[in-house]
């Protein structure tokens, strides 16, 4: 009777094959991955490569496609990030007493975080998605406190935040100026529109 042979063990199953290095080797090229598409995206805006990134992050191509399949899925993690420390950012706005001063001192800070990162400029105001919506209702909640304190005017919006702060965004970043003054200057000419007349 014929006795089947053993099945041949794949090149990586050989015994002695250190699994947990492998798990850290893929661990350490993902954070590099994100850090790498942080900074090119902050530099570049939706107009940089997963190649590009690929390159900063010293991977192939290849190894970033196996966490992140398309582009869009770099950028929305990406995004995620920077609009997670936003939301810390205005967390701790919420946190103040004074809703009124604490906003005045959030306006300006977004600008120059916005400033500081080309794709935030770019997002930051769009149609609001799965990264951006937290940050609008907690800015929606902090607006609110400041108009029943009276430091803003009865009949503001948070839409009324985005148009005015991404018809600013879009213009500093058109007219090329990296400023962080500027930018700052702008949250606070943004702010003033805001204020009761």
């Amino acid at each position: 009777m014929h006795t089947p042979r053993a099945a041949r063990s794949a090149p990586g199953d050989r015994p002695g094959t250190d699994w947990s290095d492998r798990r850290t080797d893929a661990r350490r090229n993902h954070e590099r991955i994100v850090a790498a598409a942080l900074q090119v995206f902050a530099e570049r805006g939706l107009e940089a490569t997963v190649p590009e990134v690929a390159a900063r992050a010293g991977v192939g191509k290849a190894t970033v496609y196996r966490s992140y399949p398309t582009k869009d899925d770099l950028i929305q993690a990406a995004i995620r990030h920077r609009f997670g420390q936003l939301e810390e950012r205005t967390r701790a706005a919420l946190a103040e007493a004074d809703a009124g001063l604490a906003l005045a001192a959030l306006l300006p800070d977004i600008f120059e975080m916005t400033a500081a990162n080309r794709l935030l400029a770019e997002v930051l105001y769009e149609q609001p998605s799965s990264g951006s919506t937290d940050l609008l209702e907690l800015l929606d909640t902090l607006l609110e406190s400041a108009k029943a304190q009276g430091e803003i005017r009865p009949d503001a919006t948070v839409t009324d935040l985005r148009i005015l702060a991404g018809g600013c965004t879009k213009q500093l970043v058109r007219l090329g100026i990296t400023d962080l003054a500027q930018w700052r200057r702008y949250g606070g000419l943004v702010l003033a529109a805001l204020r009761p007349a």
